[in-house]
């Protein structure tokens, strides 16, 4: 193993390690401005919170958390050269390169993020579009001592790459590997985490008010998206950044991705050579400076003639800026926009120049930037390796596989033929293939609201108290952002609104962020609501139906991502079932197993294989979490030595529920002994 030492003419060190021999890397003349000797020493892989790797304490975590790095001899496979890229390590190595040379490592970077998606499913559009921004913001910027702040983790494999993680790129989403989304544990330059979107700002705006009454003169930078602007926390945070007038710096990333066709068709911002002098001009200091200045006159001369001036001002603004554009001064932010998301020279000059201002409040910089930013090549390439843009399913596509989402979209189909006032409301960050088929069939009766949960559930509350249907269609994980109007908004007040909560319990790489654990805890203690869970593609069917003839008060089922049960693809009609019953699949002796949801294949599985050892157990299928079916409980204890409960979720959910209900009533006095199984043991 080898380690590369590289003297920088900052005065800063970085090593490079891995398993160089006898080689010398030479870099090419390209990098003139750009000095760098390299010493390569014989010693061990610096990691696991070496203090050579790092001396802070994030990256000490990481280096515990990242055990397998990748052999060096990996890493070089056959690809474009890279000889800009080679040479960054972190943040830092892009101060003295040139625009030119920073134009080079962006083609460079999407060389190197191509490659990683000829091995990765998940769609890197998003990372592609912002190469040249994250370029931009890190040679003006000096992070980890600026805050750098991103909303959405498809954005952010660039920033991986410049930030010293390049060669664990190809261990994204993978057990101790990298995550797919900001995390402090992962480096120091991960100001923030990245969840559901639509945090950074807050979050940002948190971290310039402590600057400041620490004293401090470090920047802040956020960086959103189309997506998380559906999401009222990014509005309620600008506003509240408008009132306290903190420096900070907001950077819209616009692809013209929209949850209306009509607005992707109309034609698009142009970004022309005056409207690129315009808006250096608007980012100058000596502009804010003068518009400050006459602020101050007007006000001084009388209210009306401030109040007209500040109209007038609103107006030209209006004039030169896109659509909309005034929405963020009123909001109390300064505009600065549209900036071209792929210009270099422009990006730099406008973050320069608004990194300078002291004391000048907010700042919006509308960054438009496109998808499809590559060659022809590269982008056939990734139409071919993405199908479906955004949405990440563990589900291999070289099999046709049949997932519980189908099933689920068959059998509304079918209740919908029945029930015509049946509604399907969907929320959340990208929708499911299955859920095209429902918006083509029920244009007119099928409403996506994207990142907007809380308005998802409110709106559901009210298309049923309007007398229609309506099935609320959230991810596990997504629902947890609405929970309030779940709670006041529907079970408070008993209004018959059906969720079908989607992607429960684990989600294979996806990872935490999508991983749905606390769904039933959280659903299962609200006094109104029905809970439960199917342990297979029928039981989803039926629960459909059952879901569907429900009029007095709220429900909700959950299922997981993945394929189905069964391998044919016969469909029956749904059957409701009765609230409240569960069912005995497998007669046995002394050992019981109740399973919840999908958690009962896994208990079928156990028992044929206890069965081959000549132990035969009992296997329940407890349907309901809420209310539980105590006459299946008190048989299950009365009959068995053990009753094991087996779940996919937090503490409190399903086995709490059990629980209670055998200590309650007297089941624990006998000689019945009560376990629990859990996927989520950290919980």
């Amino acid at each position: 193993m080898g380690s590369a030492v590289a003297q920088c003419p900052h005065g800063i060190t970085s090593h490079s390690t891995g398993n160089l021999g006898q080689n010398k890397l030479g870099y090419s003349s390209r990098c003139s401005k750009f000095p760098c000797q390299l010493d390569f020493a014989r010693f061990g892989l610096l990691h696991q919170g070496s203090s050579a790797a790092s001396s802070s304490d994030h990256s000490t975590e990481f280096g515990r958390r990242i055990n397998a790095v990748p052999d060096m001899d990996d890493m070089f496979w056959d690809k474009v050269p890279t000889p800009l890229l080679d040479m960054v390590e972190n943040p830092i190595h892009l101060k003295n390169l040139s625009v030119q040379e920073l134009k080079g490592l962006a083609s460079e970077i999407r060389s190197e993020l191509s490659c990683i998606m000829s091995e990765k499913p998940n769609s890197l559009k998003a990372s592609l579009a912002v190469v040249e921004l994250t370029i931009a913001i890190h040679h003006v910027f000096h992070a980890p001592v600026d805050k750098i702040l991103w909303d959405v983790g498809e954005q952010t494999y660039a920033h991986k790459i410049l930030t010293g993680r390049r060669a664990l790129m190809r261990m994204m989403r993978q057990k101790n590997g990298l995550s797919g989304f900001t995390s402090r544990f992962e480096s120091e330059y991960d100001s923030f985490g990245t969840g559901h979107g639509c945090n950074s700002v807050s979050a940002g705006l948190g971290m310039a008010i402590a600057r400041d009454i620490k004293g401090k003169r470090d920047r802040v930078v956020t960086v959103i998206s189309n997506a998380t602007t559906l999401a009222g926390q990014v509005y309620e945070a600008m506003s509240n950044a408008g009132y306290l007038d903190s420096n900070m710096i907001v950077i819209l990333n616009d692809s013209r991705r929209s949850l209306h066709p009509k607005i992707e068709q109309e034609p698009k911002t142009s970004i022309t050579a005056l409207s690129s002098t315009l808006i250096k001009i608007q980012s100058s200091k000596s502009f804010r400076k003068f518009r400050e200045a006459a602020k101050g006159i007007t006000k001084r001369i009388g209210r009306g003639m401030h109040e007209l001036a500040a109209k007038f001002d609103e107006y030209a603004r209006g004039m030169i800026g896109p659509q909309g554009s005034t929405l963020f001064e009123e909001l109390g932010l300064y505009y600065i926009g549209p900036v071209d998301g792929h210009n270099l020279e422009d990006l730099i000059c406008v973050l320069q120049q608004v990194s300078s201002l002291d004391s000048m409040g907010p700042v919006l910089i509308h960054v438009i930037t496109e998808d499809n930013h590559q060659d022809a090549e590269c982008n056939e390439k990734i139409e071919s390796d993405n199908p479906q843009e955004g949405y990440d399913d563990s589900v291999s596509s070289s099999v046709q596989t049949r997932t519980y989402s189908d099933c689920l979209v068959d059998s509304l189909l079918m209740e919908a033929e029945k029930h015509k006032d049946i509604v399907l409301v969907h929320a959340g960050m990208e929708m499911e293939p299955s859920f095209q088929v429902l918006q083509e069939t029920f244009a007119d009766r099928f409403f996506d609201v994207g990142m907007a949960e809380q308005h998802a559930v409110t709106f559901s509350a009210g298309l049923s108290r309007g007398g229609l249907r309506p099935f609320c269609i959230i991810p596990s994980t997504f629902l947890q952002r609405a929970y309030d109007q779940v709670v006041h908004d529907v079970d408070r007040q008993k209004i018959p609104v059906r969720f079908v909560i989607t992607s429960a319990g684990l989600v294979g790489n996806s990872g935490p962020v999508y991983c749905g654990a606390f769904d039933v805890t959280f659903m299962s203690c609200l006094p109104n609501m029905i809970v439960m869970a199917p342990s297979d593609e029928d039981e989803l069917v039926d629960m459909v139906a059952t879901a569907a003839q429900i009029d007095d008060r709220p429900v909700c089922f959950r299922y997981p991502r993945g394929a189905i049960v069964r391998t044919d693809h016969f469909m029956h009609p749904g059957i409701p079932l009765e609230i409240g019953k569960g069912r005995v699949l497998v007669e046995g002796k002394e050992v019981a197993l109740l399973g919840y949801g999908a958690m009962v294949q896994n208990c079928l599985k156990a028992q044929a294989l206890l069965s081959r050892l000549g132990i035969e157990v009992t296997v329940a299928d407890a349907r309901f979490c809420k209310p539980l079916d105590t006459e299946l409980l008190t048989l299950l204890c009365e009959n068995h030595k053990f009753l094991i409960t087996v779940e996919e979720g937090s503490i409190g959910g399903f086995a709490s529920h059990v629980a209670q209900f055998i200590a309650l009533n007297g089941h624990l006095d006998g000689t019945v002994k009560v376990m629990n199984i859990r996927n989520f043991h950290f919980w």
